[in-house]
């Protein structure tokens, strides 16, 4: 079933997406001044957004119909993990994401830089979901 392959496929481009912004790019956007990182920030967070959010809906949707055609219980948990970034972001990390939008670069300080140590850390989750949602989609697809 092609579609197991493409869940699959979504939830590991998912999980190198949010792994590459929390080893790469968010580190090293904390390497630059606060006003500096906070632009940096603003309009990666809102392309990032889109392309993540699309992903795990598109992800969870896949695993979803494999796991009603199978009724294997690993697609079902895996496609919850993919889903489970939008509350996990919703609850989590979208009040600092709204005060880090709501900031004007010129007026980024400390408390900034705060916020995006701080956005970086509970970043490190949405990797941590995709990364189950890949293991057990790769569990199930060869067993």
């Amino acid at each position: 079933m092609l579609a197991k392959e493409l869940a699959l496929i979504v939830a590991a481009l998912f999980t190198g997406a949010a792994f590459y912004i929390a080893l790469a790019e968010h580190p090293a956007r904390l390497l630059l001044d606060d006003r500096a990182a906070l632009a940096q920030w603003q309009p990666a967070y809102e392309r990032g957004a889109r392309m993540q959010a699309s992903l795990a809906l598109v992800g969870f949707l896949l695993a979803m119909l494999v796991w009603w055609r199978s009724n294997d219980w690993l697609w079902l948990i895996g496609g919850l993990l993919m889903i489970a970034n939008w509350p996990y972001t919703m609850l989590c990390i979208a009040p600092i994401n709204r005060r880090l939008m709501a900031t004007d670069p010129s007026a980024a300080g400390p408390e900034t830089r705060a916020l995006l140590q701080r956005w970086g850390s509970l970043h490190v989750g949405r990797s941590l979901l995709g990364c189950g949602a890949v293991l057990l989609m790769l569990w199930a697809l060869i067993t």
